[in-house]
């Protein structure tokens, strides 16, 4: 599951940023700044882009949170749009939940854009359904919603892991992190409920896959009361994102869960009514995908050395035909947290868990 144990290791204060080879630097260029803990990011049709803003949190009610810690509520969430070199936001005052400081935020997480030329984004939690009827400030995230003058809820999706629980990991788990729209309905990945889910036109919600769980070994170097270095341990996949390929079918890509080791996360091909498969392995810390014109996949990590590295480097990533994979861009990534493609331009959202200085940058593709 994604708890604030992930993005504490990726803002955690000795976090240094370790400079990527020059050759996987091509330019990064920045579009526009001072966003709060942004996350999902789509394109519009005339090429406007519109991020979910996860928000800063606010004067709470404050309670501890899933790792430790106090997070508090606000109303500082949103979903923003840039064009032109302008920004504005379609909605504003949406749940937020955050440290104290602001950073770390659960709110928005992704948005998308209807064939009805609608916004429509997921509000994530990251932790148990009962949190919303614990602290009511709460009961409208783990939600899909369809923007307007007045908001409309299309999915509980909360509600769903609660009743369903589709990967049976207990206490039940959510936190819908991705979107995907098509003509059948919306697609949302449950990071916390290690799930894809389709919210019907009705809003009926079904589960499409679910993603199991993993045996690997403690890594050294963990806080006291781990277990030992070498011990076999359970890890979750934590999918985190969700896209359509040329193809048709639907690619899921996982953060993968504590320890979040290096190299052990992997792009996942789903067929509706078939067993999930491996598409492609060796990723760190996946936080979205994006298919290219060109017919090729692009990867992007929230952290390349691995979330418990103390480096917050994140990075991009082009998936060959025959799944090898090479860096695109990593200096001048830091926890990047959202990935759209235009033409030849990758366009991430940046900082992805921080407040008041998130940014939206555009990378070249190349040729």
């Amino acid at each position: 599951m994604i708890t604030r144990s992930v993005v504490a290791a990726v803002m955690g204060a000795a976090a240094l940023l370790v400079p990527a080879p020059a050759s996987a630097a091509p330019a990064v260029r920045t579009i526009v700044s001072g966003l709060d803990n942004p996350r999902g990011i789509t394109l519009g049709p005339r090429g406007e882009i519109y991020v979910a803003e996860a928000g800063r949190g606010g004067a709470g009610p404050c309670r501890p949170g899933p790792e430790g810690g106090q997070v508090c509520f606000g109303r500082s969430g949103a979903i923003s749009v840039i064009e032109h070199g302008r920004r504005w936001r379609v909605r504003s005052r949406l749940p937020s939940l955050a440290s104290p400081e602001g950073a770390e935020a659960s709110g928005p997480s992704d948005v998308s854009i209807g064939a009805d030329g609608r916004v429509y984004y997921t509000i994530g939690l990251g932790g148990s359904p009962d949190l919303r009827t614990e602290v009511p400030q709460l009961a409208g995230t783990a939600k899909l919603y369809r923007a307007g003058h007045a908001p409309a809820v299309l999915a509980d999706l909360g509600a769903h892991e609660k009743s369903a629980n589709p990967d049976g990991v207990t206490p039940a788990d959510t936190n819908p992190n991705a979107l995907l729209l098509t003509r059948r309905g919306q697609y949302v990945v449950d990071a916390g409920g290690n799930s894809l889910l389709r919210v019907a036109p009705r809003g009926r919600i079904s589960t499409v896959a679910t993603f199991p769980r993993r045996t690997v070994t403690a890594p050294e170097g963990l806080p006291p009361g781990s277990p030992p270095a070498g011990t076999p341990i359970p890890m979750e996949a934590v999918p985190t994102s969700v896209t359509r390929g040329p193809d048709g079918a639907f690619y899921v890509g996982e953060l993968t869960g504590f320890p979040f080791p290096a190299g052990q996360a992997r792009v996942w091909r789903i067929v509706p009514g078939e067993a999930p498969a491996v598409f492609a392995t060796g990723f760190t810390n996946i936080i979205d995908l994006a298919w290219a014109p060109d017919g090729r996949l692009y990867v992007l990590e929230i952290a390349h050395r691995g979330l418990l590295s103390g480096d917050r480097t994140g990075a991009l990533l082009r998936v060959g035909r025959k799944g090898k994979h090479h860096i695109v861009a990593s200096a001048g990534l830091t926890a990047p947290g959202g990935l759209a493609i235009s033409g030849r331009s990758a366009y991430v959202t940046n900082c992805s868990v921080c407040k008041g200085t998130g940014s939206v940058v555009r990378i070249s593709l190349g040729s």
